[in-house]
């Protein structure tokens, strides 16, 4: 383990209080409802008093024209530390960083980090014209808004070079389907077959149905604090072992296959202390299954190209070999918008404490969640992960 006094160590400054505002497919309310019913979740998960949030981060697409500071008034919290992080899958990775170091520096003593969306009947498609003016300009005249084309290419471009098969991401979004159906939180409630997965209908050449997350709207969210504050109100915590957050990685790749994690998994694992091989659970950002791949390539749990045969020895189950995505991810919980920067680590804090868990990873002691988000026209821009340990690991 690295000493105490190294600036990448985060002391005793702990996670606690993982929390979910149910999911649903669609909802008359809007982003700040959400926030704010995660906001209420996490004072009753914690016996905390609302004037004890001194710090708030939150990730929201759906806040304009309001941003964190006018949830303030809303909440009807007066905090003294205030972030606000709408980078999609990234958000909750980024988040957790700024509120360690500033409950480290005595900037605040609890902070609050939600990440929450809305979603009407037809929000996703209108958010799709004003998410990226890069992406906007460059793929709109031809008839390709949105990720699925984008995710299509990159996906068609893996399985020609690496030899992945459909049957190797159905392998991993049945897997998650299983995980999902034990998470009461997950929108979807019935078992997925490889069969069901390899015939759905076609959504963009290579990608189908069940390849594609399911916009829905709901929260996630969790309290950093120090330890001795966790241990004075008796809640369960986690450690943060360390973390990274990479932006705009490799821009020279013509096709992204890759992201930031490459460049910052020695201090990743270096920083923790641990290796790839004492890791007993994944959290993925898994808007689609090559990202998954990819994450666990440059994550060092294979090399790169490796990932299809890795699939084909591990079963993926919170209770089998290698879990991944214990509460079913994204493509099985869905997609609340930026919340779905958060649901990886909400997992693990849960996994890692046996806090509000449905299935868990039996013995688990260190796990990893991933970030990742920001899709432009032809790659994610933002990646980021955390390793977090159980309390007495």
């Amino acid at each position: 383990m690295i000493a105490s006094g190294n600036t990448r160590d985060y002391g005793d400054v702990v996670l606690v209080a993982p929390v979910t505002v149910p999911y649903v497919r669609y909802s008359v309310r809007n982003a700040h409802w959400f926030v704010a019913q995660a906001l209420a979740h996490l004072l009753e998960e914690s016996g905390l008093d609302k004037a004890d949030i001194d710090g708030l981060s939150v990730g929201s697409f759906m806040l304009a024209p309001d941003t964190a500071i006018g949830l303030t008034e809303h909440l009807g919290v007066t905090v003294r530390w205030l972030d606000y992080v709408p980078l999609g899958g990234a958000c909750g990775i980024v988040a957790l960083r700024r509120a360690l170091r500033a409950v480290q520096s005595g900037d605040a003593e609890v902070v609050a980090c939600i990440g929450a969306d809305t979603n009407h009947v037809d929000s996703f498609r209108q958010s799709l014209g004003s998410f990226s003016v890069f992406a906007r300009d460059a793929v709109f005249p031809y008839g390709s808004g949105g990720p699925n084309a984008s995710f299509a290419f990159l996906t068609s471009y893996y399985m020609r070079t690496y030899g992945a098969t459909r049957e190797d991401f159905g392998k991993l979004c049945v897997a998650q389907r299983d995980n999902a159906l034990g998470f009461r939180h997950a929108i979807f409630k019935r078992k997925l077959t490889l069969e069901e997965y390899l015939s759905a209908r076609l959504i963009a050449d290579p990608i189908r149905l069940f390849d594609c997350v399911m916009p829905c709207a709901g929260a996630e969210g969790f309290l950093v604090m120090t330890r001795q504050r966790a241990e004075s109100l008796g809640l369960p915590y986690v450690r943060v072992l360390s973390t990274c957050e990479r932006h705009n990685a490799f821009p020279d790749d013509p096709i992204q296959t890759r992201g930031g994690w490459v460049l910052d998994r020695d201090h990743l694992y270096g920083a923790a202390g641990v290796e790839p091989g004492d890791i007993d659970f994944v959290q993925t950002y898994d808007d689609y299954p090559v990202m998954s791949v990819i994450q666990l390539e440059d994550l060092g749990f294979c090399r790169k190209g490796e990932g299809p045969e890795f699939i084909r020895r591990h079963s993926f189950t919170a209770d089998g070999t290698f879990p991944i995505n214990t509460s079913g991810g994204q493509l099985s919980a869905g997609q609340a918008g930026c919340a779905a920067g958060f649901l990886g680590l909400v997992e693990s804090i849960r996994q890692l404490t046996g806090r509000n868990l449905a299935q868990a990873v039996p013995g688990a002691r260190f796990g990893i969640a991933v970030g990742f988000g920001m899709i432009t026209y032809d790659r994610g821009l933002c990646s980021g992960a955390a390793i977090l340990g159980r309390a007495d690991a």
